[in-house]
Parts: structure tokens; sequence; C-alpha cells
């Protein structure tokens, strides 16, 4: 799978996991409709100027649709090397969030979380989603609805139809392995 092959799933996963059609991303990025499916078909390649407005859209980082690092042929789409991981950025200061899943067109992703020390997420989100979390290292206090929780390394908990918040008031990085149904990112 080459560069371009992972960017037009991509696009056509976040795309569907956010119930938009070809028609409201083309008329939001002021494209013809057989623009955007020729590029979700790998097809056509997008300028950098589209691919900001679409990262913008979808609001995810930019570097999240420059695809996966070269690897051999026969672990592209199926192998994920923890050095090359993409970054999915740091949305909230102290959260470091890579993607483990090879690309963004299954039902789900799998996210790798790191809390800095000191760093909190203090006003609660939503997300039409369904997760959990498993928790490898460190605590991390969490708000589910607004009512408080610590997990610690071992520990897991679900996200689903509620807001959340989170905080690690730690010493140490506390690390977080994410499944999240549908993808965000």
């Amino acid at each position: 799978m080459t560069r371009s092959n992972t960017l037009g799933r991509d696009l056509r996963a976040l795309r569907t996991s956010r119930k938009m059609t070809l028609e409201e991303l083309a008329t939001r990025l002021d494209r013809s409709v057989g623009w955007l499916s020729q590029v979700e078909r790998d097809i056509s390649t997008p300028r950098l100027s589209d691919l900001r407005e679409i990262a913008d859209i979808f609001d995810v980082p930019l570097s999240l649709l420059f695809g996966n690092a070269s690897a051999p042929e026969n672990e592209k789409g199926r192998i994920v090397r923890a050095s090359v991981r993409r970054v999915m950025g740091e949305q909230d200061k102290g959260l470091i969030e890579t993607l483990i899943s090879p690309d963004l067109t299954d039902s789900f992703e799998v996210i790798h979380s790191t809390f800095q020390p000191g760093s909190s997420r203090p006003r609660p989100i939503a997300r039409p989603t369904q997760e959990v979390a498993y928790l490898v290292s460190g605590k991390l206090d969490i708000w589910l609805n607004e009512e408080p929780f610590t997990v610690a390394a071992g520990d897991s908990f679900r996200i689903r139809e509620q807001t959340y918040r989170w905080a690690n008031p730690y010493e140490a990085p506390a690390i977080a392995i994410w499944v999240i149904s549908p993808p965000v990112y």
C-alpha cells in the first residue's frame, strides 16, 4: 500500500466516521464531488492547502494526513513499528498521542496516550464514540459525567455517552491504550 493509498483510505474513513457525505465535504472544500471521490480512491492527489482545510474540517492534526512511514512491503497496513507510529498531535498540552492502528480504515482505532505529569484537560468533552482505556503505567484522575475517579496501572475504564476530563497531578507519566469506535482522528 503506498502513501497515497493510505491517504485516500484515511480520508474516506474520517469522512464516514463523521457521517459526512461526499457532497457535504466537497461543498465545504469548494471542490467537486468527482475530485473528492478521486482523492478517496487515490486517483487524484490533493494539494497541501486542501489537506490543511481537510484537517481543519475534521479537527485533526495535519500530520495525520501524511500516511504511514515507510515500511517493508509485507508490513504495510499490517505491522506498526513503535518507532514509526503516527503522532496524532498534542491537542491538550501535556498529552501525546500516537496511532497504534495501521490506518483509520477499521471501525475502531487504537491510540497510545502519554499524559505528562502536571497536565490536565480542565473542561469536559463528549464525543459520539464508545471508548475503553487501559492504564499501562502511572496514575490518572478522570471525571466521567463529573464523577471523580483515580485509575492506576492495570485499571481500565469506559466512556460511552458521557462527558469526561482528566488530570495527571502525579510525578510520573500515565500511559494508556485506548480503543475508540468509531475512529475520531
